[in-house]
């Protein structure tokens, strides 16, 4: 299925936007679910948005819905997380997500944890820091 390379990450102030990239395979992105989670310092993975190729639609966190939002280039094979009004819970490493199936329910209602092994394909992570 290829790689997938995320960027956009840097530190910014407070208040401020991001837009994270991840390039992916032409294969997976016309037939996977493809999303994004993150890693806080210290804590569990948790789910962030996932773009659900089966039905159109997207779909994400309470932490981040209204603040984030998804969307794909198929021509480009690129997926986007556009974050605004960033915060230091935002502080996080993001990787770009994909797997033939949606995620599991209980990890999108956060009623499970977020394991590796609920998606089939990672990105390396990219680091974005805000600071006050």
């Amino acid at each position: 299925q290829g790689q997938w390379v995320e960027s956009g990450g840097e530190s910014v102030q407070d208040g401020r936007s991001l837009r994270l990239s991840c390039v992916g395979s032409e294969l997976s992105f016309n037939s996977f679910c493809v999303g994004w989670v993150r890693q806080a310092p210290g804590k569990g993975l948790e789910w962030v948005s996932t773009f659900y190729h089966h039905e159109d639609r997207t779909d994400y966190s309470d932490s981040v819905k209204g603040r984030f939002t998804i969307s794909k280039d198929n021509a480009k094979n690129t997926l986007y997380l556009q974050m605004n009004t960033l915060n230091s819970e935002d502080t996080a490493v993001y990787y770009c997500v994909a797997d033939a199936g949606p995620p599991p329910a209980g990890v999108v209602s956060g009623l499970l944890p977020l394991r590796r092994a609920d998606f089939d394909y990672w990105g390396q992570g990219t680091q974005v820091t805000v600071s006050s």
